[in-house]
């Protein structure tokens, strides 16, 4: 490449990575509280479910699906509603209409069943999902595209078919916060890294990804917080995917690089190691015996902090940070403590 032709694309390059970095990444602290998403559309929903779960949805009509939204996570089978009582319609959610329902409505004359579902129809419903693979008679369903309602069918249950749909539904409204970090699948353990910018997050998380472990998210980690659950998962952001930004060298991708055993879509956040100047006037932890602890999306994680100096091996700090979470995890034994029982040995003896 011509030294003038990488003049003119290097700063059109660094322009691009860092409006990106601007633009996905809110430079946060851990404590900073989660987002939800407000809404989604109903064409949204049909074109993405299929591709995250084993259900497949069928069009039973043509209407305008960008101007219905779905506003929750919860579902609902209108028994009541077709049957005249609205009064605790929950209209918003989207509407599963299985065997009992279609059984109703069929065994009605044909008055009185368009009158029902005129009844049903006249809420601004997001869209109708018929389960075990049911029809609306063509009166209904014209009734429904009227409205302006999408009707679509599934040959699933309406047990399994709500299971799938709540949980699709369950990860879009989702708590969701953008974090300034890496993060990495070290021997199993989701570790966080985080710290001031010019740190070496970015050059610790590569070191670990050539010692043999995974890169989940450098520089944008993206961590979600179902309902109340109180796992936290984190992803990387879609437009940087795993492009790292390592100073003195450039944008590296670790995919190519290293290969797919190298990077990982999604892993639970379950250790949090704080990167930190080093200040001789502070005090660091030095026996582990106190575990501190942070709060991200509302749910405690252990933090570590680790103070950064020349000649301090970080990488093979955050493995045993990893292991020692591993003991605890799985045999509830904790250095500090057991050096502490065979101190206490010795004195009684």
């Amino acid at each position: 490449m011509s030294q003038t032709l990488q003049n003119s694309i290097g700063p059109v390059l660094r322009g691009c990575f860092h409006s990106l970095l601007s633009l996905h990444l809110a430079r946060m602290t851990l404590e900073q509280k989660g987002l939800k998403k407000q809404s989604i559309t109903v064409a949204y929903f049909f074109d993405t479910i299929g591709k995250d779960h084993d259900i497949k949805l069928r069009r039973l009509n043509s209407v305008d699906e960008q101007k219905r939204r779905i506003f929750e996570r919860d579902l609902h089978r209108p028994g009541l509603a077709l049957a005249g009582f609205t009064n605790l319609f929950t209209y918003k959610r989207v509407q599963i209409l299985g065997n009992t329902e279609m059984r109703f409505l069929n065994q009605l004359g044909e008055d009185a069943r368009k009158d029902a579902f005129g009844n049903f129809l006249r809420f601004k419903i997001p869209c109708i999902i018929l389960t075990s693979t049911n029809k609306l008679q063509p009166e209904l369903l014209a009734m429904s595209t009227a409205a302006g309602i999408p009707v679509f069918s599934t040959r699933h249950s309406s047990t399994k078919a709500m299971y799938l749909i709540t949980e699709f539904l369950d990860n879009q409204f989702s708590l969701y916060q953008q974090y300034h970090g890496s993060m990495v699948d070290v021997y199993g353990v989701g570790v966080l890294l985080k710290g001031r910018s010019g740190l070496g997050k970015s050059e610790v998380a590569l070191d670990l990804v050539e010692r043999g472990h995974g890169l989940v998210a450098d520089d944008v980690v993206v961590i979600h917080r179902k309902g109340e659950s109180m796992i936290l998962t984190a992803k990387r952001n879609k437009n940087i995917e795993h492009f790292m930004e390592i100073r003195g060298l450039g944008v590296v991708d670790v995919k190519a690089n290293f290969g797919i055993r190298a990077i990982r879509d999604v892993k639970e956040v379950q250790v949090v190691v704080e990167l930190l100047e080093w200040n001789k006037e502070m005090e660091y932890e030095r026996l582990g015996l106190d575990t501190k602890m942070t709060k991200v999306l509302g749910v405690e994680v252990p933090l570590v902090q680790l103070p950064i100096f020349p000649g301090k091996n970080i990488t093979v700090i955050v493995e045993v940070v990893a292991l020692n979470f591993l003991l605890k995890h799985y045999y509830d034994y904790v250095p500090a403590e057991a050096l502490t029982r065979k101190i206490r040995m010795v004195i009684d003896q």
